[in-house]
């Protein structure tokens, strides 16, 4: 396998994951108000494969986070419990945010690493070229 494939697959499975880790972030941020969601993180692993000969990233699970919601006193809302609390989410949008700035940029950064890596190869053939 040649540098640039091995490049070109190291960086597309870390913009792979990020790209899942964005999916996540949607998820959370479009359940912020659902009574009683648990926020969903990704948590991932340099992956060696011996295939290609390259250490890839890989989503290794999706769990939820057992931080507990606000609860809030509402003994109308027909999700309350027998004392009158509805237990809200527990997404932050702020965290969201900041966690969908950080995949963003970590994409960005592997299509920047996989460009450098094609402009690097196509001088090199221009090279040989001559």
């Amino acid at each position: 396998m040649n540098p640039f494939d091995k490049i070109a697959t190291s960086a597309m499975s870390g913009m792979r994951a990020q790209s899942q880790r964005l999916q996540v972030v949607s998820e959370n941020i479009a359940n912020a108000d659902t009574h009683g969601y648990k926020r969903k993180l990704v948590t991932f692993d340099n992956v060696f494969d011996r295939n290609t000969d390259t250490t890839k990233v890989e989503v290794s699970r999706t769990h939820l986070d057992q931080t507990p919601g606000e609860e809030v006193f509402d003994p109308s809302h027909p999700f309350a419990d027998e004392n009158g609390y509805v237990t809200m989410s527990n997404v932050n949008m702020m965290t969201e945010f900041a966690d969908a700035r950080e995949a963003t940029r970590s994409y960005e950064a592997g299509l920047q690493v996989f460009k450098q890596a094609r402009d690097m190869y196509t001088s090199l053939l221009d090279v040989l070229k001559k």
